[in-house]
């Protein structure tokens, strides 16, 4: 049986503006420093090129795309968003620090969501769902690698649960612009759902 390769991509930076707010279903723009980087990126390292790319819907992994993979077909997975922050979003920790519900937040996110938004387990729990149809619709496909430019908690968490080594989802942070490489191999998938972290993306620098 053949193995399947996914290059999970973190989207480029967003505008500084927004640092240290929560913009996880709000649809922000890549900055011009964050297209600028990327394309810094792509020329020094060069991103692998897959068969297939799929991306969260969002503007700004669909702009990290057209910039990595300029006239490429991109497929949309809306299940590989970043978590939704309900009330939250476009708020800091600053301005939200006197919120009883934002504190009960902090202590427990897991169970306990923003308002409107979703809470940890069911941000996970969605991710992993679509991540797993995905991977279904590779083998179906007989389609061997693939890119998915989303988020960085959604990577996080995705690596958290099915990646080997095994790891906190904090262990697999990434700046704008990189990520990991991952190896299925389909007898190991069907029997453990775990995936092999073999590497980071973009690899090594391009010889000059």
């Amino acid at each position: 049986m053949q193995s399947y390769i996914i290059y999970f991509i973190r989207h480029g930076a967003v505008d500084e503006t927004l640092r240290g707010k929560y913009i996880g279903s709000t649809d922000v723009h890549l900055s011009e420093k964050g297209k600028k980087a990327l394309r810094q990126t792509a020329e020094l390292f060069g991103y692998p090129y897959p068969e297939k790319i799929y991306s969260s819907p969002l503007s700004r992994c669909i702009e990290t795309c057209s910039v990595i993979y300029p006239g490429r077909d991109i497929k949309t997975v809306g299940a590989l968003s970043e978590c939704s922050f309900g009330d939250w979003e476009g708020k800091s920790a600053t301005e939200l620090s006197n919120d009883p519900q934002f504190v009960q937040w902090l202590q427990n996110s897991d169970k306990t969501p923003p308002p409107n938004g979703e809470s940890g387990k069911e941000f996970a729990s969605r991710v992993c769902k679509g991540f797993e149809r995905l991977v279904e619709q590779l083998s179906a496909e007989k389609t061997r690698t693939a890119a998915v430019v989303t988020h960085g908690g959604v990577i996080m968490t995705l690596l958290s649960v099915y990646g080997l080594p095994q790891a906190e989802s904090y262990k697999w942070r990434m700046d704008n612009g990189y990520g990991y490489a991952v190896r299925i191999t389909p007898s190991l998938w069907m029997r453990d759902r775990v995936m092999e972290v073999y590497d980071t993306v973009p690899f090594e620098p391009r010889a000059q």
